[in-house]
């Protein structure tokens, strides 16, 4: 059976073991979120050895040269050494520039890295509080503002979640990887229709991404649409509202779970040459994708990320 090793401690697994499972039961934290390759939060370094890999399209070439690998999509098969992220090593620090509820269940993280952060409207990062992990989108626009913001769904009971509500202001929080999801603004979509459609928190990054757009001039039609349980949960509602106040290309369409079946059949496309990006949980995303394919929508003209469950 293939040897393992982290630091000073060597035990034997199973030839194709999960490796993520293979740290984790044996006293090796790594924390994970999704298990599907997407959240990066269970990032490791091999030193020695290579694991068979499920996902090597996941990481970028120089990444995986150097050894770094996402320990849920990889099987045991040889002898592995290997390092674990550590956020106080490998993390870059960030301290908390304010923390405050947006409604009953978003929470607002603003942190202000040490060092500036070169990234796009659209992307996530892994954020670390001690020793908890968990990939979050940017809802902020590096041009315009000094801070990382981030949207916290607090619905459901979580680590990360639980960390955040007990931060304070001036307190660290570490960085993990940048990631480029496949939400951004493309400066040759200028005269084209622009829908934003968020679910949730999904409204984080297409804020980010509304705000780019913005700051762009996009010419044509934008429209933004985004659905919440309830109205208490439009937690941008007021700004959104602001912003297309003064930009008459700029349409905000609030929806409830409710309201989310008629809403969705009366969703017309104006023009083939709509350019959708979606984001937010797994069945949202889905639904709003199956009816814009159903209205004509060219399947290359859609751009998704989903905020998969811990699991």
């Amino acid at each position: 059976m293939p040897e393992l090793r982290v630091g000073d401690r060597r035990w034997t697994v199973t030839a194709g073991s999960n490796l993520l499972d293979a740290l984790n039961q044996n006293g090796v934290p790594v924390p994970y979120s999704c298990r599907a390759g997407s959240c990066h939060a269970c990032l490791v370094q091999c030193l020695q050895g290579v694991p068979s890999d499920s996902r090597p399209d996941a990481l970028s070439v120089e990444q995986r040269q150097q050894g770094w690998r996402l320990a849920c999509q990889c099987q045991v098969v040889e002898d592995l050494q290997v390092h674990t992220f550590d956020p106080q090593q490998d993390g870059r620090p960030a301290q908390v520039a304010a923390v405050d509820w947006l409604s009953a269940s978003v929470l607002r993280l603003r942190l202000v890295p040490q060092r500036p952060l070169r990234y796009l409207a659209g992307q996530h990062l892994v954020l670390w509080a001690g020793n908890v992990a968990r990939p979050y989108s940017l809802a902020s626009l590096p041009q315009e503002d000094r801070f990382l913001e981030f949207h916290l769904d607090c619905r459901q009971p979580g680590q990360f979640c639980d960390a955040a509500r007990q931060l304070n202001i001036g307190d660290t929080v570490r960085l993990g990887e940048l990631r480029g999801g496949a939400l951004h603004y493309d400066p040759d979509w200028h005269n084209r229709p622009l829908w934003l459609m968020a679910a949730g928190t999904g409204l984080g990054p297409l804020f980010g991404v509304l705000r780019e757009a913005l700051r762009q001039d996009h010419s044509a039609e934008i429209r933004v649409i985004h659905l919440a349980h309830d109205v208490g949960e439009h937690y941008l509602a007021k700004p959104l509202q602001a912003m297309a106040a003064s930009r008459a290309n700029l349409n905000i369409e609030l929806w409830t779970a409710a309201q989310l079946p008629v809403a969705l059949a009366q969703l017309r496309l104006v023009s083939r040459r709509t350019q959708a990006l979606l984001c937010g949980a797994p069945d949202s995303v889905d639904a709003f994708a199956r009816r814009l394919y159903l209205a004509g929508l060219p399947r290359n003209q859609l751009l998704a990320d989903v905020f998969l469950p811990r699991g």
